[in-house]
């Protein structure tokens, strides 16, 4: 009667697992407000068409530069934390993935010995004062996910595995962006201190000629100590040039996970500027949200936030569960079997007799609870409707820095022309007052302003041709550029996981996942 008991109880219990919903809500995808549209769309510099968006920066053909950004993608350390907490939301997914089998499963063994005393109350004459006891067993319980409660969690850490994805991915893109920028400050660094020391030659050479001609008669004193305090400012500027070179290159190197000083051989001699192409393929703003990381990351952590309004919400019901246990008990009794039909040694362990066990079905409901679950799962849903915020601003902010940063690429470029000319103009106006200055025909005043002018406008220019390429590295930055690197590769270096693997026995979860691509999971409404 009793296994007749248990075996219907298992069967109610199985059907109740089998029949089980998942309370709370199923995630959709909210809607946010997408681009349709390039605002710079008509600008024949701008074309809506495929990019190499995973190694844009290759369109500057700077074999320097593409050995940079693979160095860092290598060896940069905030990367390979975030590769390391992919790792760790791996793990954490095994656990909730765990929770959906028996929760508990432990085998025991115990072994005690007693002693009774024979002065205490009811003690019988004959009665075993003195036995051991020896108890082994398996105990199990398992919680049934009725309402879903384990399946949720398991959708919440996905989701939160997918975001530590996103996140990595997001690092990834910065770094890109910014190994390209700070190679960008170096050379136009190194151009601006060329330009600088061209600039002293020319004004030493003014000096020059205005102390001769001072020693000659021809002019007042005025005239060299001008020369001179215009020739001691340009070469002013050349300390401060070179230590935001040597800045550069300190922040270069740190990212990509060296000391600084170790870039000398990497980076040879100064080089040019990187020019641009003349026509950039931006691809259409669809795209863009399925491109950008943090826009996937914002989106993954409000997928796994949807799941635990789930979880809290299976709380508001009962709780169904299995528990057992089986297990072999003898003593080992100093009554003999003669004198107590009771009598047992520890070598009837193994006994038919000496098996024994229990279990069924349970149930547990917090019913009087205050309102404290109601509560949770409120709090849950209002984290959820900062997370549907936040997603909606996500993209907006997206949407805002893919314009700015093609307006300003567009007019930068419009800003060089002018320039050009400018410095075209100032370096004749420069040639034309050396030879007036020569002739007397003009005070060096002249000449001075002229001068003056020249090298503000070169070092103008020089400074705009770099922003014209570091909005150019902007732009595509916005546009989710540079994470495309890292598809087929390991999100942590061989060597780290060979000491990880080596420390604690980590299984498969150091190997890339099929599943861990963004269109994966990507949920529409």
């Amino acid at each position: 009667m009793k296994t007749c008991c248990l075996i219907f109880g298992l069967v109610v219990s199985f059907v109740l697992l089998l029949t089980g919903c998942a309370v709370g809500p199923d995630y959709i995808r909210p809607d946010a407000p997408e681009p349709q549209k390039w605002l710079e769309e008509k600008d024949p510099v701008i074309k809506s068409e495929p990019a190499d968006f995973g190694r844009w920066w290759t369109v500057f053909n700077d074999p320097v530069l593409n050995t940079l950004v693979e160095m860092a993608f290598q060896q940069n350390l905030p990367l390979r934390i975030a590769g390391i907490r992919i790792l760790e939301a791996r793990a954490q997914l095994g656990i909730a993935t765990g929770n959906l089998y028996p929760q508990s499963q432990a085998g025991k063994g115990t072994y005690t010995y007693t002693d009774v005393s024979k002065n205490t109350a009811n003690s019988q004459r004959g009665a075993d004062f003195h036995y051991g006891n020896i108890d082994l067993g398996f105990d199990a319980a398992w919680e049934l996910d009725f309402w879903g409660k384990f399946r949720r969690a398991v959708e919440s850490d996905m989701g939160n595995l997918e975001a530590s994805i996103a996140s990595y991915d997001d690092i990834l893109v910065t770094l890109t962006a910014e190994v390209a920028r700070t190679y960008i400050f170096i050379r136009t660094q190194e151009m601006r201190l060329a330009i600088a020391r061209e600039n002293v030659k020319i004004q030493e050479q003014s000096l020059e000629i205005a102390e001769t001609r001072f020693k000659e008669g021809e002019i007042t004193e005025l005239d060299v100590q001008q020369a001179r305090a215009l020739l001691r400012d340009t070469q002013a500027t050349i300390p401060r040039i070179q230590a935001g070179l040597r800045q550069d290159k300190n922040g270069l190197a740190i990212l990509l996970g060296i000391l600084p000083g170790e870039l000398k051989d990497i980076l040879e001699a100064p080089k040019p500027i990187p020019a641009v192409p003349g026509e950039v393929s931006v691809g259409v703003p669809s795209e863009l949200l399925r491109r950008r990381p943090d826009i996937r990351l914002a989106e993954r952590q409000l997928a796994a936030q949807s799941a635990l309004i789930g979880v809290a919400k299976a709380d508001l019901y009962p709780h169904f569960s299995l528990f057992g246990s089986i297990g072999l008990r003898s003593s080992d009794s100093d009554v003999t079997a003669a004198s107590s039909p009771g009598g047992s040694s520890f070598s009837d362990l193994w006994d038919s007799d000496s098996i024994e066990f229990y279990g069924g079905p349970a149930f547990t409901w917090n019913i009087f609870n205050y309102g404290r679950i109601k509560n949770r799962v409120r709090v849950q849903d209002a984290r959820f409707q900062q997370l549907v915020v936040n997603y909606q601003n996500t993209v907006l902010r997206a949407a805002q820095e893919v314009e700015d940063a093609m307006v300003a690429f567009l007019r930068s470029q419009d800003e060089v022309k002018f320039l050009s000319e400018s410095v075209k103009a100032a370096t004749r106006s420069v040639d034309i007052s050396m030879i007036q200055y020569r002739e007397g025909l003009v005070d060096y005043q002249r000449v001075l302003d002229t001068q003056r002018f020249q090298t503000q406008e070169q070092d103008l220019l020089t400074e705009i041709r770099g922003s014209v390429v570091l909005n150019f590295i902007a732009m595509f930055k916005a546009l989710g550029g540079g994470w495309q690197i890292r598809e087929g590769r390991d999100f942590v270096p061989e060597e780290t996981q060979k000491k990880m693997q080596n420390r604690t026995n980590w299984g498969n979860l150091l190997t890339p996942k099929k599943l861990e691509t963004p269109a994966a999971h990507e949920n529409k409404p």
